[in-house]
């Protein structure tokens, strides 16, 4: 199960059998199909057998990791190797075809390879090959349609192949079973994409946990078993394996993977620790208030599966017209062979050409290579602008969009903390500020410290040797500089040290209201100063949202995990349409949702582990490739390989451009068909002459899909 047409064969099949198709859940990330309880019941054994009559196969559930991808795996090897064997046996076909007639004109003849030119046997052999590898999977889903009654997709591959090979047009058989086999193969990839983001979230949670026993000593256990309320320890740098309360200790959490925010935030006891955030330089010790299958971690993981199964695609325009298009050639088919020599004494052999020239002409070919070409060549100019798009349906998707929705941690800022200000105290001035900063921050690996030696580096100022320097746990640190002791940390740690003035509360205040970090600099006698930090706004930004508000896009969000100062401050600067701070990654989804039910159309832009679900709940995901985590990237259905926010405009103009040359190659498809249907009736069309209709309508729509090649900033 890879898509929403094999959802829908499913609900078809199961749910009479259930009696309520609601009562049927689908998960296509692992191919998992749930029953929930009601009435009346229903055995595994009948629900295997229901599911073998639609063309797939099924097995009871197992909790159990070893084995299910197994299986996933053998289908996905399967499926690709039978798309090469017809590829290649369809190519082979027509070199043989061609040898042993003497050319390549001989071989198609004047009126078709299969009327009036035969076509060896050698070639013969080489086509039902690859015919039979290209509907492998297709003729039993295609079955199961026309038992039903309800053409779909396959069946109408399955009839285009089947017409073509009755009337011996062999080559043009494989090449549509061929085609057809490759577009499902490609389905499955990008399912197997959307599995792999599953498992990158969940490496994120530590494997262990470290709790102490009876004995007073430490030992390693599995998360799922640390209960309620119990006791475990973090070491500084390690990952924290479950959510809980700090009971002792303190130190910086890292709660980008989970909250987004931009800087490690200062934990101590009574404060909230999350599962798969990293721990900084102090060692905690930490109350477990989940047990492991309800932390907010695993509480992502449900929500990038509930909402990417809960948006499985709509199904596509030529699905939907395949219910018509199908009985409709069929009957118009056996009407031409039939009417004509029953009631109007017209000749069989004649009618009956003619009905095969109508099957001919039916062929799918040109209507099935118009919309691939196009998107093909639309994906290679976005992949050379730096645009990685996942797929034809998130191609067409951009041009749709209504409103964006941003995070803002490493999609509207660079993702990390910058100095903004120096600010001296007394006598001292900006230089020996920074000086006595950095040399302190340089023993330090914190992202705050690391962008206040970035700034001393920047200013080529000379550092100074530090001695004794000490970690204070959670709150700063202290050394002695020439001969005096000196310390750095936290506003917090100024206040626990009762040297802080009221004057400088206020500008201390108002500085973190304005969304800037700061870092105070002191010694045992008073304040030297401080240092403000901030994560920058990346310089496109501007023009971007002034961009995107010209492509046709109505609403900028902006959805962030930090504080409601930092994230006004930005929003102001860059001109957001709306704020939404302090967040959690359900608080994401739920915003996302509310924009969807009101839009319709809403991309969702971020960059970390937090923004996967919000990611994959809205209607277009979009990832910061460069420096985005591996599971925003993967849940996401587009990705910006530069980080490059200018590429979002462009993109949306791209897909509008794209989406008109579709629609201008499925038009032409089918108003081709329309006429040779047309001059079949009249009997002016030959068998040769459909076929090169067709492959001309091919050619054409293939050059026009091209143009998109060209589509360049």
């Amino acid at each position: 199960m890879d898509c929403a047409e094999e959802v829908t064969l499913l609900k078809r099949e199961l749910g009479p059998l259930v009696g309520d198709t609601d009562r049927l859940q689908f998960d296509i990330f692992n191919r998992k199909l749930t029953i929930r309880q009601g009435t009346p019941t229903v055995s595994p054994d009948a629900m295997i057998a229901a599911v073998t009559k639609t063309g797939m196969n099924a097995e009871t559930w197992n909790d159990e990791p070893t084995g299910a991808g197994d299986g996933h795996d053998h289908a996905s090897r399967s499926r690709t190797i039978l798309t090469v064997f017809s590829g290649v046996f369809g190519l082979g076909g027509l070199l043989t075809h061609a040898w042993l007639e003497g050319g390549f004109t001989n071989a198609l003849g004047s009126e078709g390879m299969g009327l009036n030119t035969s076509v060896p046997l050698p070639a013969i052999a080489l086509y039902v090959a690859g015919i039979i590898a290209g509907v492998w999977y297709v003729a039993p889903r295609a079955l199961h349609s026309a038992k039903r009654m309800m053409p779909d997709m396959n069946l109408l591959m399955f009839i285009a192949v089947c017409g073509a090979a009755l009337i011996g047009e062999w080559f043009e058989a494989v090449t549509v079973s061929f085609l057809f086999s490759l577009s499902l193969l490609l389905e499955s990839w990008s399912v197997g994409r959307a599995r792999r983001a599953i498992a990158a979230l969940m490496d994120l949670a530590p494997v262990q946990a470290r709790v102490r026993n009876e004995q007073g000593n430490d030992i390693e256990v599995t998360p799922n078993e640390v209960a309620i309320g119990q006791l475990f320890y973090v070491r500084p740098g390690e990952k924290i394996p479950l959510d809980g309360t700090i009971q002792a200790g303190f130190s910086a959490v890292n709660q980008a993977p989970i909250t987004g925010e931009s800087a490690p935030l200062t934990k101590g006891p009574d404060d909230q620790v999350f599962a798969g955030t990293i721990n900084g330089d102090g060692s905690l010790e930490v109350a477990c208030t989940k047990p492991a299958n309800d932390t907010t971690l695993a509480h992502i993981i449900q929500l990038v599966e509930e909402a990417q199964s809960n948006r499985a695609p709509s199904e596509q325009w030529v699905e939907k017209f395949a219910r018509y298009y199908t009985p409709i050639v069929m009957l118009m088919a056996a009407l031409v062979m039939i009417v004509p020599p029953l009631f109007f004494g017209g000749e069989w052999s004649d009618w009956f050409y003619r009905s095969l020239v109508l099957l001919v002409i039916a062929c799918p070919c040109a209507l099935v290579i118009s919309t691939p070409v196009s998107i093909v060549s639309a994906l290679t100019s976005a992949a050379r602008n730096g645009v990685l798009v996942k797929g034809g349906v998130f191609m067409e998707a951009p041009a749709h969009l209504k409103a964006i929705a941003m995070d803002k941690t490493g999609t509207l800022t660079e993702g990390k903390p910058t100095v903004v200000d120096i600010v001296p105290l007394g006598e001292h001035d900006e230089e020996e500020l920074l000086i006595r900063a950095a040399s302190l921050e340089t023993q330090s690996d914190h992202p705050l410290a690391r962008a206040i030696v970035e700034a001393a580096n920047e200013r080529n100022v000379q550092l100074m040797p530090v001695a004794d320097f000490q970690i204070i746990q959670g709150k700063g640190a202290q050394g002695i500089l020439n001969h005096r002791q000196y310390w750095i940390g936290s506003h917090r740690y100024l206040e626990e040290r009762d040297q802080e003035t009221p004057e400088v509360h206020e500008q201390l205040e108002a500085m973190q209201q304005a969304g800037r970090s700061v870092v105070v600099i002191g010694n045992d006698n008073h304040v030297c100063g401080f240092i403000t930090l901030a994560d920058t706004l990346r310089p496109s930004v501007k023009q971007t949202l002034k961009d995107l508000h010209s492509t046709g896009i109505e609403h900028v969000v902006m959805l962030t995990g930090d504080n409601h100062g930092t994230a006004e401050a930005i929003a102001s600067e860059a001109g957001i349409d709306e704020v939404h701070a302090e967040l959690l990654p359900e608080d994401k989804v739920d915003l996302v949702g509310k924009l969807v039910d009101k839009y319709g159309h809403v991309a969702m832009v971020g960059d970390g582990v937090n923004d996967a679900p919000a990611l994959a709940r809205a209607s277009l995901g979009i990832a910061m490739g460069a420096a985005g985590s591996d599971a925003a990237i993967e849940t996401a259905d587009i990705a910006l390989l530069a980080d490059n926010l200018t590429k979002l405009p462009w993109l949306i103009k791209h897909s509008k451009k794209t989406l008109g040359i579709i629609h201008q190659n499925i038009g032409c498809s089918l108003a081709v068909k329309a006429i040779f249907m047309i001059l079949t009736f009249v009997g002016f069309a030959s068998l040769w002459a459909a076929i090169a209709a067709d492959m001309g309508a091919s050619l054409l729509v293939i050059a026009n899909g091209l143009r998109l090649l060209r589509d360049h900033d």
